[in-house]
C-alpha cells in the first residue's frame, strides 16, 4: 500500500497532465485501479482534476503563443478537428470549454481558446468544472453503481 500511496498520485497527476496534451492517452484506468485499491476518492479526483486542467492549460498556452498553423502541426489536430472546435467556440463561445475533457475535440478546443486569449478566469473555471465533473461521475460509478 506504502507504494501505491507513493506513486499512486504522482503517477495518476502525471497520466492525467500528459492525456490532456498531445500524448494519446487516457487517466481513466489509471483512477479506476487506485480507486478500487481504497486509496482517497477525493484526493484521486482532485490530484487527476488539477493534472487535466494544467494538461489544457499546456495547450491554452501553446496556443497563446505560437502561430495557429505551428500549435496545429505541434498537436497533431487536423484542419477538421480545428474548424470543428471554432464552430463549437462560435455557437456556444466559452461555454464549451466546459467540454474539453472530450476525446478528440478537447484538446483543439483548449488550443482554441489560447488562440482567441479566452480570459484566465473563464478557462480555469469552466475547463475545471468539465474535467473535475468527469472525475467525479467516473468515481461514483465505479464505488458505488458497478
Amino acid at each position: 500500500m506504502d507504494f501505491l500511496v507513493d506513486f499512486g498520485y504522482a503517477g495518476l497527476f502525471s497520466a492525467a497532465f500528459l492525456a490532456a496534451t498531445i500524448l494519446p492517452l487516457g487517466s481513466e484506468v489509471i483512477l479506476v485501479s487506485l480507486l478500487i485499491s481504497g486509496l482517497s476518492p477525493t484526493a484521486l479526483v482532485v490530484v487527476a482534476s488539477i493534472g487535466n486542467v494544467l494538461g489544457s492549460y499546456t495547450n491554452y498556452l501553446i496556443g497563446a503563443y505560437l502561430s495557429q498553423s505551428k500549435a496545429q502541426r505541434w498537436l497533431k489536430i487536423s484542419d477538421k478537428e480545428l474548424e470543428q472546435a471554432q464552430q463549437r467556440f462560435k455557437k456556444y463561445g466559452t461555454l464549451s470549454l466546459c467540454f474539453a475533457w472530450l476525446p478528440v475535440i478537447g484538446d483543439p478546443l483548449t488550443l482554441i481558446a489560447g488562440v482567441l486569449r479566452v480570459k484566465l478566469l473563464h478557462f480555469f473555471t469552466l475547463v475545471t468544472i468539465g474535467k473535475a465533473g468527469r472525475y467525479c461521475v467516473l468515481a461514483y460509478l465505479t464505488l458505488y453503481a458497478l
